[in-house]
C-alpha cells in the first residue's frame, strides 16, 4: 500500500498482509468501475500514524522537536513513520560527507524512542530517521542513512540522558546500561562522541 502526497508522489509504502472486502458498490466514475470498501491488515502501519503522515503530506513536518510532546506510544509511532518515509523525506540528498559534526540534544531524551527521535533529527533533520532499535542503529552507522562515518556526535545535556537511559542490557561482556551500550556501539563503529 503506497501513501501519496498531495501531488501523487509516494511518501512511503507498507506491505499489506490481508485485504477483506467489506462493501462493493457501482462507481460514479463509470460502469466499468466499482467502489470497494476494504479492511486492511498491515502489521507495519501503526494505529495513529495517519496524523504524522498528514504532517509530511501537507509540508508541516518542517521543524525539529515536533515529537517532544508525544507520549511513549506517540514517539514509537513517530519513529515508524520516520522509517517508512525516510527515502521520500531525504529525496536525492546524498549522505553527509565523513568527518561531519552532528548535534544530539539530550535534553529531550527520556527513553530509548526519544533517543532515536533526537538522533534521527540531529542527522537527517525534522522527522528524520537514524534507527529505531539497536540493530537498526548499527545498520544506519554503516552508511546510506544520512551520515558517512567516521563522524562526531556532540551529545548535549548528556548527563540527563545518562540518568534516564538506565535500562540494563545484556552485552558480550556482561551487563551495561542502555546509555553505556549506546556509547559502546558508537565507539565500535568509529563514531567519536563528545559528552557535554
Amino acid at each position: 500500500m503506497d501513501l501519496l502526497d498531495a501531488g501523487g508522489a509516494t511518501m512511503g509504502s507498507y506491505f499489506v498482509n490481508e485485504v477483506t472486502v467489506v462493501d462493493v458498490q457501482s462507481s460514479t466514475r463509470g460502469t466499468d468501475f466499482v467502489d470497494l470498501t476494504v479492511t486492511l491488515w498491515c502489521e507495519q502501519a501503526l494505529p495513529g500514524a495517519d496524523a504524522v503522515w498528514d504532517l509530511i503530506r501537507t509540508g508541516q513536518l518542517n521543524r525539529t522537536g515536533m515529537w517532544h510532546e508525544l507520549d511513549a506510544e506517540g514517539r514509537h509511532i513517530w519513529l515508524s513513520v520516520a522509517l517508512w518515509s525516510r527515502e521520500y523525506q531525504r529525496g536525492d540528498r546524498p549522505d553527509a560527507p565523513d568527518h561531519q559534526v552532528f548535534t544530539l540534544d539530550g535534553g529531550h531524551i527520556v527513553n530509548i524512542d526519544s533517543f532515536y527521535c533526537t538522533l534521527g533529527e540531529g542527522i537527517n533533520g525534522p522527522g528524520g530517521y537514524f534507527g529505531w532499535n539497536l540493530d537498526a542503529l548499527i545498520d544506519c552507522l554503516r552508511r546510506g542513512w544520512g551520515a558517512t562515518p567516521p563522524f562526531t556526535l556532540l551529545w548535549q545535556h548528556s548527563a540527563g540522558a545518562r540518568a534516564r537511559l538506565v535500562e540494563r542490557q545484556e552485552t558480550a561482556d556482561g551487563v551495561a546500561t542502555l546509555f553505556d551500550l549506546l556509547l559502546e556501539i558508537f565507539d565500535e563503529q568509529g563514531i567519536q562522541v563528545i559528552l557535554q
